[in-house]
């Protein structure tokens, strides 16, 4: 399916997956609690579902996963950064069975380990270009990466192993940010593994936040709020004194979780989390990148916004989103405050305004805008509902986004 349904909205992806299955409306709306009315409304683009609690029981009920409906994964395009081998090469990576335990003789034997500051550095420039929006870049500097590390955590013991687990991290950050749910988890999984053998809160800490966004990649809500609860527990004692990047690495674990229970229709929860957040933000004192966590006030800020959109609040965000200055903050932070704003002026049929915040943040970060599933669904939404020609900014905004 990868690129072949880029130009289907999700309300289109919706009626093609349920005469797939050979469901009426009726069997279809009656599964998902709503009416015939709403329902063709959806798949006739006449009503906008992007709030994924209302995606995922969809796809529940189609028995497909949210990335079905939202056109994930997207196709990584070739640029000077990736070349020509970007997420199979990130797959072999991932899927070396020589990584899972020294027995089966660990990965390129003969190969020298990368010392521990060249190694450092590599993943330091994964990340920062991650945090630049540039996919490209870290898709194709992370298999070499994985493999380094492998050897290095071999090699240097729990310092390489911090290492190992950061690398994981940032596999699955730049997977989840593609729509690779699967490999994203694989990811998590092993880089998680890899933090608990350190006996390293921090490193420890960083790695539950990676497993809490794929889990939210795949849907899987209610466990990531649970893994939120859960890790925080762990993580506790280290709070009483912490240091920046601890209250760092603890708050932003909170704004994921203010996600999961926002998509869960858990308000109780979301309120819960981002007041935890906050307190963190608080003990912090301004913005910072500890751990290129991005986290501080504004980032509660931006989650503020993000939740109310997930929980159908639009007037929250509508009052809140534009008046959050983000410009201190790495460009992807930027950009996805962007894109949640646009989406807010659009459900209230703001779409010019929409449309300019858009075309702003593909300006800051083409790689990024292109890739999401708000900005494609918010430029396949606003073109279905063109009665004319559409304009000339947003014909070639959905040309550059490859949706016509």
């Amino acid at each position: 399916m990868r690129g072949m349904t880029s130009s289907l909205t999700i309300g289109e992806r919706v009626a093609w997956y349920r005469r797939r299955r050979g469901m009426p409306q009726e069997v279809l709306a009656g599964r998902i609690g709503r009416t015939v009315d709403w329902l063709s409304k959806v798949e006739n683009n006449r009503i906008d579902i992007d709030r994924l609690s209302v995606i995922r029981t969809v796809a529940d009920a189609l028995d497909v996963v949210i990335g079905d409906l939202i056109g994930e994964p997207t196709l990584l395009d070739w640029n000077k950064d990736s070349g020509t081998k970007t997420v199979p090469a990130l797959r072999s990576a991932l899927m070396d069975y020589r990584q899972l335990t020294p027995l089966l003789g660990g990965v390129a034997n003969d190969s020298e380990p990368p010392d521990l500051a060249t190694l450092q550095r590599g993943v330091g420039e994964v990340f920062e270009a991650y945090q630049e929006s540039r996919y490209g870049f870290v898709t194709g500097r992370t298999p070499l990466l994985l493999s380094d590390a492998v050897l290095a955590a071999d090699a240097h013991g729990s310092e390489g192993r911090e290492l190992l687990a950061l690398s994981y991290q940032a596999a699955t950050s730049v997977l989840t940010k593609l729509g690779e749910v699967d490999l994203a988890w694989i990811a998590a999984e092993r880089g998680l593994n890899a933090a608990q053998q350190i006996g390293n809160p921090l490193i420890l800490g960083s790695l539950f936040r990676s497993v809490t966004h794929a889990l939210l990649s795949t849907g899987r809500f209610p466990e990531a709020v649970e893994l939120t609860r859960t890790a925080a527990d762990v993580l506790q004692p280290q709070i009483s004194q912490p240091s920046g990047a601890m209250l760092s690495v603890y708050g932003s674990l909170f704004l994921a979780g203010s996600m999961a229970a926002a998509r869960c229709d858990d308000r109780a929860n979301t309120a819960a989390f981002l007041s935890e957040a906050q307190e963190s933000a608080d003990r912090l004192g301004s913005d910072g990148n500890h751990l290129w966590t991005a986290f501080g006030p504004t980032n509660v800020a931006i989650h503020r916004v993000a939740t109310a959109m997930e929980l159908g609040d639009v007037q929250v965000a509508i009052d809140v989103g534009p008046s959050v200055d983000t410009s201190a903050l790495p460009i992807e932070r930027q950009v996805r405050h962007a894109l949640e704003t646009a989406r807010a002026f659009s459900a209230w049929n703001r779409t010019d305004e929409a449309l300019s915040i858009v075309l702003d943040a593909e300006q800051r970060a083409p790689e990024q805008v292109r890739h999401h599933y708000l900005s494609r669904q918010l430029v396949l939404t606003w073109m279905r509902q063109q009665r004319g020609k559409p304009s000339p900014a947003l014909d070639d905004l959905a040309r550059r986004l490859k949706l016509s």
